[in-house]
Parts: C-alpha cells; sequence; structure tokens
C-alpha cells in the first residue's frame, strides 16, 4: 500500500526531538538542527540522510522504492523512497535510520532500540 505525505509527517514528528522546517520550499524534518528528511509532496517521495553503506542495504533490499539523489549529493547517502512504490514498515525504517545518523549520539544512546511502531 502507498504511502501518503501525512504518513511521512506524522511518523518523522513521533521522533524525540524532530522538529518540521522548510528547506527550498519543502518541508523537512530536523533533530539537532540537522536534516534527516524533506519532503517533497508534489512529487510523492520523500529523500532522507542516510549513510553510504545504508544506501547500498536499501538499495539492494527495495530497488522499486529506493534510488540515490543525483549526483554529489547521492554520493554522500541522499537517498529518495518513492512514496507511491513503499509500505509503512518500509518508510518507518527509512525514516528511523535516517534519525539515527543524522541525530546527536548522546540522543541516540538514549533511545537504543527505538521503533517507530504503528
Amino acid at each position: 500500500m502507498a504511502c501518503l505525505p501525512e504518513d511521512v509527517r506524522a511518523l518523522a514528528l513521533l521522533l524525540p526531538e524532530a522538529i518540521e522546517g522548510a528547506h527550498q520550499g519543502h518541508p523537512d524534518f530536523r533533530v539537532g538542527g540537522r536534516i534527516f528528511a524533506t519532503l517533497w509532496t508534489d512529487e510523492a517521495r520523500v529523500v532522507v540522510k542516510l549513510t553510504p553503506e545504508a544506501q547500498a542495504h536499501l538499495l539492494e533490499a527495495e530497488p522499486v522504492v529506493f534510488e540515490p539523489v543525483p549526483g554529489a549529493w547521492g554520493a554522500r547517502g541522499w537517498t529518495s523512497l518513492d512514496l507511491d512504490e513503499a509500505e509503512e514498515e518500509i518508510l518507518r525504517e527509512a525514516l528511523l535510520s535516517a534519525w539515527r545518523i543524522v541525530a546527536p549520539p548522546g540522543l541516540v544512546a538514549r533511545y537504543e532500540g527505538l521503533a517507530l511502531d504503528p
């Protein structure tokens, strides 16, 4: 089942200390002042910040759902998730991974074992 932009917003804001902002006219989600996801509502996608290793894993596991952002941004781990193709569990896992990568280490440690359960 496809995910909606409202799903991205609701799930992202469940993460500890996550706030919504805006980046180049698109809603984004931040923790510790750093962006972990940007929502492109007109394109039904969300871009998440991953490590290149995490990106490679998701591209292999779900090639229809994920693709690297073109150019240098994608080489650094920024990854597009197609909301029309993603199941909610995949979206939850991608947002949680991005949050863990971007959040301050002390915050991540306090929430070890965190899951975005429905």
